[in-house]
């Protein structure tokens, strides 16, 4: 049976994974973004009406997954080289997405044009560009997560619904990432956003799920 370490770490994933996706929240409130071409963090941009609902639930997000990655060290995850750089990733991703919480982002530069011009010319808060570098940081790490503990969980033999799901959700998450980041030079480069919020949703969903794959995998997973 998991002991009790690892039931924590389990939690806390799962309750991770659930506050890392409450941009679907815009499903059920207006929010004045077009959810196809705005980034998730424009939600949370300090303009927005409900900019500091989605900013506290990204720091709980990110508080979550750290508390839970050092909680899956602390249950043995240093075990094997793959599950230490996994554990180590998914803290990074953890600590990187509650910091990101904390530099929102002053407007929204795809929906606003002024905006989008003040940022172009250098004349938006400082946080933009602090944004930008721990928004990296924490999609780096992730994804650097999702590959090193689904490599582990096929190579030592455990958390077996990782083992099985982990792949296809590895190779998803790195094709939205590339589509994310596409949309993102397209943008810059002033050729249109190329559903770069629909890209940028299924990036951040896919990585919601595969940590509460991780969270199931935990509680269920067993020796094969």
């Amino acid at each position: 049976m998991p002991g009790k370490v690892t039931k924590a770490a389990a939690a806390l994933l799962g309750l991770g994974a659930l506050a890392y996706t409450s941009w679907v929240l815009e499903v059920l409130v207006r929010t004045g973004l077009d959810p196809v071409r705005t980034y998730v963090s424009e939600l949370a941009a300090a303009d927005q009406p409900l900019g500091g609902l989605f900013r506290a639930t990204d720091l709980v997000a990110g508080l979550l997954v750290l508390a839970g990655a050092l909680a899956g060290l602390a249950a043995g995850g240093r075990r094997g080289r793959w599950a230490l750089g996994g554990w180590i990733a998914l803290a990074v991703f953890g600590a990187a997405t509650a910091v990101d919480s904390r530099l929102p982002l002053s407007c929204a530069p795809t929906a606003d044009p002024e905006c989008a011009a003040r940022e172009t010319a250098g004349l938006v808060p400082a946080t933009h560009t602090a944004h930008a570098v721990s928004s990296s940081l924490a999609v780096t790490g992730a994804i650097a997560a999702m590959v090193a503990l689904t490599v582990a969980a096929r190579r030592y033999g455990h958390w077996r619904p990782l083992a099985r799901t982990g792949p296809a959700l590895v190779v998803l998450e790195l094709a939205a990432t590339a589509w994310t980041l596409a949309a993102v030079a397209a943008f810059e480069a002033g050729k249109g956003t190329w559903a770069l919020g629909a890209g940028q949703r299924l990036q951040v969903l896919l990585a919601a799920v595969w940590l509460a794959v991780l969270a199931v995998s935990l509680v269920r997973g067993r020796p094969r």
